[in-house]
């Protein structure tokens, strides 16, 4: 169930981030990739980035979004905040003038150290599964997309139904 709610999340997000920004190199849109594949994390970090990769690849193979190329880079953080920070500086510009479509660190302690970053920026910032409470809805920080549940709205549910109970 999980896998299957994270993989049609995935694939919104993507459709969803591709088509709504105007292409400006040469029909690309890029997705900068702030992955793990070393360090404390990296069992996390290599399936979920290489998955998200092959989907890549399939989405071209295919003809991309609307005779869109997706286009990609990857920074290595390790999961550590100060490098997830630098690979966000290094690679929120775009690449060969295809602009970032979205950020995705799929890391709570990046995430928030870019939350306000990527809200002056105007680049959203992709959160699955965590961050905070305040961006569940657009009216603090509207270029924050928490795809599913955080841990607190998560917390809140199970107290909720423990109360109807």
């Amino acid at each position: 169930m999980f896998k299957r709610s994270l993989a049609s999340s995935l694939a919104l997000s993507l459709s969803l981030t591709a088509a709504a920004f105007t292409v400006q190199a040469d029909n690309e849109q890029y997705f900068p990739l702030q992955s793990y594949r070393v360090g404390p994390y990296a069992a996390g970090g290599t399936g979920f980035f290489g998955g998200f990769i092959d989907y890549l690849k399939y989405v071209n193979a295919n003809g991309g979004v609307n005779g869109v190329k997706l286009t990609w880079s990857e920074c290595e953080t390790e999961y550590v905040v100060e490098k997830g920070v630098e690979c966000y500086e290094r690679l929120k510009k775009g690449l060969n003038g295809a602009p970032a479509a979205a950020t995705n660190p799929l890391s709570v302690g990046i995430a928030y150290a870019t939350l306000e970053r990527s809200t002056a920026d105007k680049l959203p910032l992709i959160t699955i599964n965590h961050g905070r409470t305040d961006s569940t809805d657009g009216s603090v920080f509207p270029y924050v997309f928490p795809l599913q549940l955080n841990p607190y709205s998560e917390v809140s549910a199970i107290i909720n139904y423990i109360g109807q109970r």
